[in-house]
């Protein structure tokens, strides 16, 4: 048995962690975690040091629409090949699984890509990305606040509308359908709302005019989520809290929060961290130019325009990013330096908003120790990762870049 000694999990309880409680763990002959085991304050065991470095598993991003020049709702078979080649370069990047996101298009369109995820679900091997479910993002959406997604194509909620989508797919986090966004508040959502939370669909509030009376309602009705929090939505005003004040009022709601400084500005998501911790869900919202250059692409009929990470239509219309997932754990983590809750908020919660209930020293048992996450602080201040040598005396890469991170104004 090689032992890990004085490391920290990210997701620990803070009450334990704040009193200065470390880890030790134990990997098998096979590489694989055997033994997680809390050691008091003062104490010392032996073993490889991780002098407090923290333990995590991959990421799990539950909003990304794209990357290496692959949009999700444009998916044939043909593109199976640079499919498998994205979930490759996600792993290299951290993250161990994806809710593939189909924003707004044509039901034929959403069919044949739900078909071929699918596909590539069965497909599966090691060193790739996980597909879990996809994210339906759309087609249920408030006209005024649909930001990007074509208009088109937007549809009244029904349960009709909703069987000519997603008929013969099944639905739950490692099914077809993980995660479904719409508009509470428009006329026929409370019958759509019904019908996926019956099927183990997790139901976000997103691109909605809702108030906060309307989110309370429909966070009584089962929605569990904010989409991108902030955008597209009512924003958090002292008269008028909206859907991220009440959703912060009611404790469990997660957060969808895009963590590259521009969609959110970073004084309001660390105020956002602050007030719920746990609550915090980052997304990478990436596009299919994440992988890419900088520069002009292609997004359906539309032009993208990339620049340091952002994307925007020609009309300047924000439409996402191409940073990695495990960027915005860096940023948000250097702008409010809750470093292990950033590293929980996108390792940990999304899967507990997908039903994982298990504490975290538990999901990490059986678990191969190549396939987790080493954070460290580097003598800059910002934090990086990697993944751990399955074997002592290996090596393995340093992770996260060295990309400036946007300073927030003081909090």
């Amino acid at each position: 048995m090689r032992w890990l000694t004085n490391l920290r999990l990210a997701g620990d309880d803070p009450a334990r962690a704040e009193a200065g409680w470390r880890w030790r763990v134990g990997v098998d002959d096979g590489g694989r975690i055997a033994r997680v085991r809390p050691t008091p304050p003062g104490s010392r065991a032996g073993g490889e040091d991780w002098d407090g470095d923290w333990l995590s598993p991959g990421g799990v991003d539950l909003q990304i629409n794209g990357g290496m020049g692959l949009a999700f709702p444009e998916l044939s078979f043909d593109d199976l090949p640079r499919l498998e080649a994205l979930l490759e370069l996600l792993w290299s990047d951290g993250v161990d699984a994806i809710c593939p996101t189909l924003v707004t298009c044509a039901p034929e369109a959403l069919r044949r890509a739900l078909a071929v995820l699918a596909e590539a679900r069965r497909r599966h091997r090691p060193g790739r990305c996980r597909l879990l479910g996809a994210h339906l993002e759309g087609p249920f959406l408030a006209p005024e606040r649909r930001g990007a997604h074509p208009a088109q194509h937007l549809q009244a909620p029904s349960r009709a509308a909703l069987e000519g989508l997603i008929a013969g797919f099944t639905g739950g986090p490692d099914a077809d359908v993980a995660l479904v966004t719409l508009a509470p508040e428009l006329e026929g959502a409370d019958a759509v709302i019904a019908a996926l939370r019956a099927a183990g669909v997790v139901v976000c509030l997103g691109h909605s005019g809702a108030d906060a009376v309307q989110a309370r309602r429909a966070f009584a009705l089962g929605v569990g989520m904010l989409t991108h929090s902030f955008n597209a939505m009512a924003g958090l005003h002292h008269r008028a809290p909206g859907p991220v004040g009440e959703a912060l009022l009611q404790g469990e709601v997660a957060l969808g929060l895009i963590a590259d400084g521009v969609h959110v500005d970073p004084t309001m998501a660390v105020l956002l961290q602050r007030l719920a911790p746990r609550q915090v869900v980052i997304v990478s919202d990436a596009l299919a130019p994440y992988g890419l250059a900088d520069g002009r692409h292609r997004w359906d009929e539309r032009v993208l325009l990339v620049e340091d990470g952002s994307c925007r239509l020609e009309d300047g219309t924000l439409a996402g990013v191409t940073l990695p997932l495990l960027e915005g754990v860096r940023r948000l983590a250097g702008w409010g330096g809750l470093v292990p809750a950033s590293i929980a908020a996108a390792t940990l919660a999304p899967r507990r908003l997908l039903g994982e209930r298990q504490p975290l020293e538990q999901l990490l048992l059986g678990r191969p120790l190549a396939d987790t996450l080493r954070w460290s602080t580097a003598t800059d201040g910002h934090l990086n990762w990697r993944r751990p040598a399955a074997v002592a005396g290996g090596s393995a890469a340093m992770a996260g870049g060295s990309e400036a991170v946007p300073q927030a104004p003081a909090p």
